[in-house]
C-alpha cells in the first residue's frame, strides 16, 4: 500500500479532538483502518472506550515466540484546524509538490500510515517478524489518552502481553546541522503537571484599599513561578545527547556549563534547550465579573513539565513559590518517563536508520512535552520516539508543522520511513 495515499485518506477523516470528551471521527477512522488490515489476512480487534471513542489492536505473531514483544502505537486524533488560516482545506489529504497535506499529516497520520503500509507488505509478501509485534491506533492522545491508550492500559493489558519495549511518534526525523544529518531517537520525556492554582481574598468595592485583594495575591504568586530560574539537571538522554551531538559537530562539550554547551550547539542546542530544565507556563486566567467590585478568589491554570526523577521538587517548589492564600488543585499528573539508550531496542533503530541513510548520525533526546508512551510506561513497557522521516534539509520547518497551519509531511520521507520501520520491526 502507497503510503502518501495512506496518510492522505487518513487525514480525511476529520477526527479532531477539542479535549474534555469532545472529539470526532475517531470510530470512522478506526474501523478503516481495521478494515484494510482484515482485508490482508491480519485480525484485528476494534474496542471503545465510549460512543465513537474507537480504538484498534492488532498482532503479528513473530518467529521467535520467547522473544520480547515490541509495541507499536500512533493516534489517530489530530488537534483541530482552522480552515480559514490553512492555503488547502486541512481535512482534504491534498498530495501535490512533492508533500500530502492536511491536519495529522506529521501528527501522526503519517507514522500510522507508514505502520499499516509495512505490515501490508509482510501480508503481500508472506513475512513474519522475528518477535511478536503489537499494533495499536488510539484515540483521544491530543487530550489525556482518557478514551485512548489509558484506557487500554487500564482494561485491556492483556492485550500487551510480553511486550517489552514500544515506539511512537517524536523521534527519528532528519535534523540537518552544519553539513550533519541527526536523527534524534526520543528516549525521555518530561512529566506532564497541570495544576489549578486558586487565591483566596475578601470581596469588596473596587475603589476601595483591600490588602486581602484575592487578584494581586494571584498576579504576585503566578510572577514568582513564572519568574523563577529552574536549576540545570541532566538526565541519562541529555547527558547523552550533548556527547554525542557535540562529538558530531566539532563542538566543546562542557557538562559543568550546559548553557554554554548548549549555545555552542547551535541549532543542534533548539532540540535539548527546553529539556535541561523543568518549567512552570502560566497559560489561563480567570478572575472577576464585574470591573468596580475586587472578587473574593482568583484562579490561574500553570502547565508545569518536569524531567525525570524530579517530580515531587517540582511541586514542593511551587508550592513554596505561591506562597500563603495560594492553593493549589492537581488536574493531570503523568510522570516522566526514560528508557535506556544503551540497549539493544536503540541499537537496532540506529542500525535500521544508517542502513537507509549512511550519513545518519542517531542520538539520544528528551521530549519537551509527552506522548501515550507514559500510559503504557505503567505496564512496564520502554517507550522510544521513533517516527522516521528524512525530510528535505531546506525550506520546511518539520518542527513547525505539528499543530501548526498548513502541515504537510514530504512523499519521499514517507516512503524513507516505511523502509526503515520495515528493516526495524522485522529484524530487531
Amino acid at each position: 500500500m502507497d503510503p502518501a495515499e495512506l496518510c492522505a485518506r487518513l487525514i480525511r477523516f476529520d477526527t479532531s479532538n477539542r479535549g474534555g470528551g469532545d472529539a470526532e471521527g475517531e470510530r470512522e477512522a478506526a474501523e478503516f483502518v481495521a478494515g484494510l488490515l482484515t482485508d490482508v489476512g491480519y485480525a484485528p480487534v476494534v474496542l471503545e472506550s465510549a460512543p465513537r471513542r474507537s480504538n484498534v489492536v492488532v498482532r503479528v505473531p513473530g518467529e521467535d515466540r520467547d522473544a520480547p514483544g515490541l509495541l507499536v502505537h500512533g493516534h489517530l486524533d489530530v488537534v483541530p484546524a482552522d480552515p480559514v488560516l490553512w492555503s488547502v482545506d486541512p481535512f482534504a489529504g491534498e498530495i501535490r509538490d512533492g508533500f500530502v497535506w492536511g491536519r495529522g499529516a506529521v501528527d501522526m497520520k503519517d507514522m500510522c500510515a507508514m505502520v499499516v503500509s509495512v505490515l501490508a507488505g509482510w501480508a503481500r509478501e508472506g513475512r513474519r517478524p522475528r518477535r511478536d509485534v503489537v499494533v495499536a491506533f488510539v484515540a483521544d492522545e491530543e487530550d489525556n489518552g482518557e478514551f485512548g491508550a489509558g484506557w487500554l492500559v487500564k482494561n485491556h493489558a492483556q492485550l500487551f502481553e510480553g511486550c517489552a519495549a514500544g515506539i511512537s511518534e517524536s523521534g527519528g526525523v532528519s535534523h540537518e546541522v552544519e553539513g550533519v544529518r541527526l536523527y534524534p531517537v526520543g528516549t525521555a520525556e518530561r512529566g506532564t503537571a497541570h495544576m489549578r492554582v486558586t487565591a483566596s481574598g475578601r470581596a469588596g468595592h473596587g475603589s476601595r484599599r483591600n490588602e486581602e485583594n484575592a487578584v494581586r495575591r494571584l498576579v504576585a504568586a503566578v510572577h514568582r513561578v513564572a519568574e523563577y530560574e529552574w536549576p540545570v539537571q541532566l538526565t541519562p538522554t541529555v547527558r547523552e545527547f550533548l556527547v554525542r551531538t557535540s562529538s558530531a559537530l566539532g563542538v566543546r562539550c562542557d557538562l559543568g556549563d550546559v548553557p554554554g554547551t548548549v549555545e555552542r550547539l547551535g541549532a543542534a542546542g533548539a532540540l535539548v534547550a527546553s529539556t535541561v530544565r523543568n518549567s512552570v507556563t502560566p497559560t489561563v486566567l480567570s478572575a472577576g465579573y464585574k470591573v468596580n467590585v475586587i472578587p473574593s478568589t482568583a484562579v490561574a491554570e500553570l502547565d508545569a513539565r518536569a524531567l525525570p526523577g524530579s517530580g515531587d521538587d517540582l511541586l514542593a517548589t511551587v508550592d513554596r513559590l505561591l506562597g500563603p492564600g495560594v492553593s493549589r488543585e492537581q488536574l493531570v499528573y503523568n510522570p516522566a518517563v526514560e528508557s535506556p539508550v544503551d540497549s539493544p531496542w536503540f541499537e537496532s533503530m540506529a542500525a535500521a536508520l544508517r542502513a537507509e541513510d549512511p550519513e545518519a548520525v542517531v542520538v539520544p533526546y528528551c521530549l519537551g512535552g509527552g506522548t501515550d508512551a507514559k500510559a503504557f510506561a505503567r505496564l512496564g513497557i520502554h517507550g522510544y520516539g521513533f517516527s522516521p522521516l528524512r525530510v528535505p534539509e531546506a525550506g520546511y520547518d518539520y518542527r513547525a508543522m505539528a499543530h501548526g497551519v498548513d502541515e504537510r509531511v514530504p512523499v519521499a520521507g514517507l516512503e524513507f520511513g516505511v523502509r526503515v520501520l520495515d528493516r526495524f520491526l522485522l529484524g530487531c
